[in-house]
This record gives C-alpha cells, sequence and structure tokens, in this order.
C-alpha cells in the first residue's frame, strides 16, 4: 500500500513514514506535536475536555522524550576515535 499519496498525517497515522524509500516509526515528538495540535483545535472549537486531555498527553509525551534524551545523552554509544 503507497502511502506517500495520504499524506504525512495519514502516514503517521498508520504508523509508517516514507523517507528516502525505507520506513521509518514516528518518533516521540512527533506525537507530541499531533497531541498539541489536537489539543488547540479542539479548544477552538469548544471541546474543552478533548483539549485538557490531548493536552495532558502532549505533556506527559515532552517530559518522558526529555528524560529519555537525558539517559541516552549520559549513557549512549561511546565511539573510540
Amino acid at each position: 500500500m503507497d502511502l506517500t499519496a495520504a499524506g504525512p498525517l495519514l502516514s503517521g497515522m498508520a504508523h509508517v513514514l516514507l523517507h528516502s524509500g525505507r520506513e521509518v516509526t514516528p518518533s516521540m515528538l512527533w506525537y507530541v506535536w499531533v497531541f498539541l495540535v489536537v489539543a488547540i483545535i479542539a479548544a477552538i472549537l469548544g471541546f474543552g475536555g478533548i483539549a485538557a486531555g490531548a493536552a495532558s498527553i502532549a505533556k506527559v509525551l515532552f517530559f518522558v522524550f526529555l528524560v529519555l534524551f537525558v539517559i541516552s545523552l549520559l549513557f549512549g554509544r561511546r565511539t573510540s576515535v
């Protein structure tokens, strides 16, 4: 199934991003942006509960991303030169 014609949002929702012919799973930070956009759209349309829920998910994912990023910086691959 060719997901490139469906656009980046649909291909991301299908958990496949096609970049240079290889399949790559979206990063956690990408999901933060998705939930943030959903929260903003829901808030504009007046769905307060959905907006608050999506914003909470975006916050949690962002902080999990930050913690994992710091851990990867501290304990990441060490290459010898």
